[in-house]
This record gives structure tokens, sequence and C-alpha cells, in this order.
């Protein structure tokens, strides 16, 4: 079936599940009038009652698939022009999804911080995606929407064919949900596995001739630009930048990114790198990482009054060609709620929006860049210029 005879412009795989729910929620307040679009997910009872809840819910889908049903994936990438899923550890339940959605030629996109699982999804899945014309877009959430497009607006700032640097400092006060608890232990637990799927992945990747493009660690120290102490964060993020800046001219002939978390005291620093020590560290074992796991289930979240009081700032420094700027981007709750915007102006942005021709795995500034630069601007979310010099 072609995208264009598919029945539905977007699915959304995992709507009953937290942030499938807002994002279905959001769906239903913010699209289009003339968007067809449908929720998925296995328990097709509680599919219906979340239709029933929704404004103008009677006009959306209801279809049942199930992650240990292969035949009901490809079913579900047969009947959409975009998919979008939320049901993770995508390690352990994403593949078989993309598989269908590179294969049958529908845009993917999926809300995971997991390097382990989008390197994977490369090496296996990236050539046959590029032959039938799918893009498979990971980190569509918090994860790394705002570090990816923050960095290309940054970068969009400063002069072209130079060589540039860019860190992002980022400061947040949010909760998370269970399915984000046991997303993040389970990859603490499987170091040896994502260096593998890592160095396989570089083993594909081609060469950048004539450019080069580098995320680095860098060192906890204290960033007199910012006026924090800068702890390097070992996130997704700054994985997803360089792959941008390796697909897109625009970063220049050199291109360094850097990524932190900005705290201002010290104490709370030194606090903050002791418990994530010791998180991983207990994450090895697995009765600990399971006595964890039972302290907030998947399909548990922070309440509506702890969502309305959270929020996120990251602030950009970058630098070349003998200018400096200072960007930002800001939102609320960035687990949820933002998340959950970002994750559905991104299928929308797929959908509908005339973006460059893009096939395989590609991240949010190679695919969507300004457009969706563009959509979450307008729905309320900060990408300014602080200063320059």
């Amino acid at each position: 079936m072609s995208r264009t005879d598919r029945p539905y412009d977007l699915v959304l795989f995992g709507a009953t599940g937290f942030v499938g729910a807002l994002t279905a929620r959001y769906l239903a307040a913010h699209a289009p009038e003339d968007l067809r679009w449908a929720v998925a997910g296995r328990d097709e009872r509680k599919l219906e009652r979340l239709r029933e809840s929704l404004p103008g819910g009677a006009d959306v889908g209801v279809l049942r698939a199930d992650v240990g049903e292969p035949a009901t994936l490809r079913a579900l990438a047969e009947q959409g022009r975009v998919v979008a899923t939320t049901v993770g550890p995508y390690v352990l339940y994403g593949e078989e999804l993309v598989a269908a959605c590179a294969d049958t030629g529908a845009d993917y996109l999926d809300l995971t911080g997991e390097p382990e699982f989008v390197d994977l999804m490369y090496v296996r899945h990236d050539a046959r995606a590029r032959e039938t014309g799918a893009r498979l877009v990971h980190a569509c959430g918090f994860d790394s929407v705002p570090h990816d497009l923050g960095a290309y607006f940054t970068v969009r700032q400063l002069p072209e064919g130079v060589p540039l640097t860019v860190d992002g400092y980022v400061t947040v006060d949010a909760a998370f949900s269970g399915g984000t608890l046991a997303s993040a232990l389970n990859q603490l637990a499987r170091g040896r596995r994502m260096l593998s799927a890592a160095r396989e992945r570089a083993r594909h990747e081609p060469r950048l001739p004539g450019r080069r493009v580098t995320a680095p660690a860098g060192a906890p120290r204290f960033a007199a630009e910012v006026g924090a102490w800068a702890l390097p964060l070992p996130t997704i993020d700054p994985q997803v930048v360089r792959r941008s800046a390796r697909a897109l001219e625009r970063y220049g002939p050199d291109f360094r990114y850097r990524h932190y978390a900005a705290v201002k005291r010290l104490p709370v620093a030194l606090g903050g790198v002791a418990a994530v020590g010791a998180v991983a560290a207990a994450a090895q074992l697995p009765p600990v990482r399971r006595l964890l796991s039972a302290r907030l289930q998947p399909g548990d979240g922070p309440s509506p009054e702890k969502r309305a009081k959270s929020w996120f700032t990251v602030r950009f420094v970058g630098e070349g060609g003998g200018r400096r700027v200072f960007t930002e981007v800001a939102g609320k709750d960035p687990g949820y709620d933002e998340t959950a915007k970002m994750f559905a102006e991104a299928a929308l942005c797929l959908a509908f929006d005339d973006l460059p021709p893009a096939a395989g795995q590609v991240t949010t500034a190679e695919a969507m860049g300004d457009a969706l630069t563009a959509r979450l601007r307008a729905a309320g979310i900060t990408f300014r210029v602080a200063a320059e010099r």
C-alpha cells in the first residue's frame, strides 16, 4: 500500500500509557480538523475508553497491536503514513515496529533515550528505510528535541563555513514516570551491550570526508559563561547533535558539541554525581534493579499539580568566526507535558509539512529543522537569542 492510500495520517501506538495518553489529548486539542488518526495498543477496551474521553474522539480510529505479535505491528505500519510509539524500553520492545515501518515505507518516531537501541536500529534497518523512503526518527521528546534543535538554532546564528563550537547547559525541575525509570535502569544495566552496539554502528557509518564532527564528554568545571557548575551529562543528546552535524554542512567544516547539567551550588553538584554513580552501580544487580523498578510502575507518573510546577531551560553558548552567541530553549514540564507536545508536533510535522528530502535513520534537526522549530515556538516553547558578542 502506498503512503497516500493509507487510511490514517498518524497512528499513535502505546496511547493508553502515561505519555501516550498525554500525547493523544494534545492531538485531540491541537491537531488540524482534517487529521485522520488512530490510537493503538494491545488492550482495545482501554483504547475505547481513551477515545471516549477525547474531544472529537468519535472520529479517532482504534487499532489493536501487540509487540509480542509482529503481524499486528506490520498491519499497523501499513495503516499509517506516520507511526509514533511510546512503548518502551525500546531495546526490549521496539525493533519489530521499526522493522515494519522501514519495510512498508511508513515514517516512524519514538521517545527513546537509549543509545544501544538507536545504534542497533541504524545497523539493522537504515538501509531498508532508505530504499522505501521511510524516515526513522528517534528521541522525539525531551530526549533530544530541545538539545538537537537548540544546537541547530544556535548554529544558525553563527557564520557559515568556519569551525564552530557549541556547549549546552541543561537545568531541570521535574519528576519522572515509571516508564522513564524502567528505561533508565535497563540502559544502565546494559553498558557492555551499549558499547558493542556503538562500535558496530561505527563500522557501518560512512566516513565524513573534508569535515570533522566531535562530541567529547568534557570534564566537570565551573562555567563562568552561565554562572554554574557544569557536569557532563551521559545522555543520548550529544550523540544526536553529533549526527545532525554530520548530516548538515551548515554546522561547518569542524564542529564540536559538549553537553552539561548546569548546577548553581557545588554541594548539590557533588551530591548529584554521587547519586548517579550509586544508581548506576545498583542497576548492575538484578535484585536491586527490580526493587528500584517496583517503586514506580510503568504507567505511573507525576500529578498534574506537580507537572504544572515543572520547567526546563537549556542554555547554549556558540562560538565561531569571531562571534559568540548565547541562546536559550525553555519550556514547562519537560518529561511529560512538553514531551507530549514535542512528540505530537514532530508527528504532525512529518505528516503535513514541506520538508527537505530525507530517508533512513535521521535526527529531528536533519528531517524537520526549521519546520519543527517553528511549530514548537507557536506551541509555546521558547527559542531565543539571549545575547551576542
